[in-house]
């Protein structure tokens, strides 16, 4: 009979460490101890809490572990500027996480985004999709998905750099993984925790309409990118099966509440795929749908991936985002990165889908090395590759 896992230091907020401290009889200083180590230091056992003593780290490993995620497989693109990551959950469930640089040669440092998943494969099915082709297996906690944020800053701080942005855009749906996925946000965004901007922070979702005005009542300055795919309720139906009836009309009425109570605009996903959604009716129809909505169109050639549908020629591609950009629509076409590890928008997979691995029993593999970055225009956004 497996043991039941402890809960995870990554999934508390500081005013929960600081409830645990005092529940453990430690002076409320050690509390900010704690979390300095936590966020700054990216230790990998309670035991590297140095700032304790022996007894006062006995104490918080009696309650809760650290639980960081294990790497299994890295996997750098050509450029080096994208790299994706397998990692291994304390129960063995295997997850992607991508870290994508942007480099700019009037900075010291490149902008760095970290691509988190949110949940062990998705129930959203979009045909177009990896993930969605994948299934789904289980909710990731706060703490689980912080755990790859905190793994890819200790990697970036061996080379002197540090996260930037993070992008909700892996592994699953946010926003059918709610609650968790608020309490990470807080928990990168506070502070006394990991201390990133609110504005740095992007949330993904396929158009999940009660939680994204749940959303937009947390107080919140976090982005939103909605999944649209097609301005024709039939097409989006099933280009997304778990699309409502009315899913596009109510979209863009969610995607308005959104930015009357936030003031952020929010972007529009549109993967285009040859034959599908790409024809320049289907451009004016969408400029039709969104006109007069504050809000940003993000054109996404989409990915080779299972489900065998193609991508665009350019000229379409180009014509499409003509005819919204002639229409007064704010658009951009993604440059993506990472297509050719499968990093890119839809490809994310994990080799193990559907699996839970004993942790004893998954074995690192070989890391690819880190190649050296050239410089490379970056993308007018991050990359998502939910």
């Amino acid at each position: 009979m497996n043991s039941v896992i402890p809960p995870s230091l990554y999934d508390l907020l500081p005013a929960e460490m600081d409830a645990l401290i005092a529940e453990l009889g430690m002076p409320a200083y050690r509390s900010n101890q704690v979390l300095q180590a936590l966020y700054r230091e990216f230790p990998e056992s309670v035991e590297e809490f140095r700032q304790l003593p022996a007894e006062g780290r006995a104490a918080i490993s009696s309650r809760y572990r650290l639980s960081p995620a294990a790497e299994v497989r890295r996997v750098a693109s050509a450029d080096g500027n994208t790299t994706k990551l397998l990692l291994r959950m304390a129960d063995g469930t295997p997850i992607e996480t991508v870290l994508m640089q942007y480099p700019d040669p009037g900075e010291k440092h490149p902008r760095s985004t970290v691509c988190v998943s949110t949940q062990a494969g998705c129930a959203m099915g979009c045909v177009f999709c990896a993930t969605g082709q994948m299934g789904f297996e289980r909710n990731l906690s706060a703490g689980e998905i912080v755990s790859q944020v905190i793994h890819v800053a200790r990697l970036l701080k061996q080379r002197g750099e540090h996260v930037t942005n993070v992008v909700f855009m892996g592994m699953g749906e946010p926003l059918a993984n709610y609650a968790e996925t608020v309490r990470a946000v807080r928990i990168l965004t506070d502070g006394r925790a990991f201390g990133l901007g609110q504005r740095h922070i992007t949330i993904s979702t396929v158009g999940v309409i009660r939680a994204i005005d749940r959303l937009a009542a947390e107080g919140l300055q976090v982005g939103l990118a909605i999944s649209l795919h097609s301005p024709i309720e039939e097409l989006r139906q099933r280009l997304v099966p778990t699309a409502g009836p009315h899913s596009v009309q109510e979209i863009v009425s969610a995607a308005k509440r959104y930015f009357k109570a936030t003031g952020r605009r929010v972007t529009f996903e549109y993967a285009l795929i040859a034959g599908q959604n790409d024809s320049p009716e289907v451009a004016r129809q969408l400029a039709g749908l969104l006109r007069g909505t504050p809000t940003h169109v993000n054109l996404i050639p989409v990915n080779p991936t299972a489900g065998g549908f193609g991508r665009p020629v350019r000229a379409a591609v180009l014509e499409f985002e003509r005819i919204l950009v002639g229409a007064g629509i704010n658009c951009t076409t993604r440059v993506e990165k990472g297509s050719e590890i499968s990093a890119a928008c839809g490809q994310l997979r994990t080799d193990q889908a559907n699996t839970i691995i004993p942790a004893e029993e998954l074995s690192l593999a070989p890391v690819a090395p880190m190649h050296g970055r050239r410089q490379a225009k970056p993308s007018p956004s991050p990359s998502q590759t939910r």
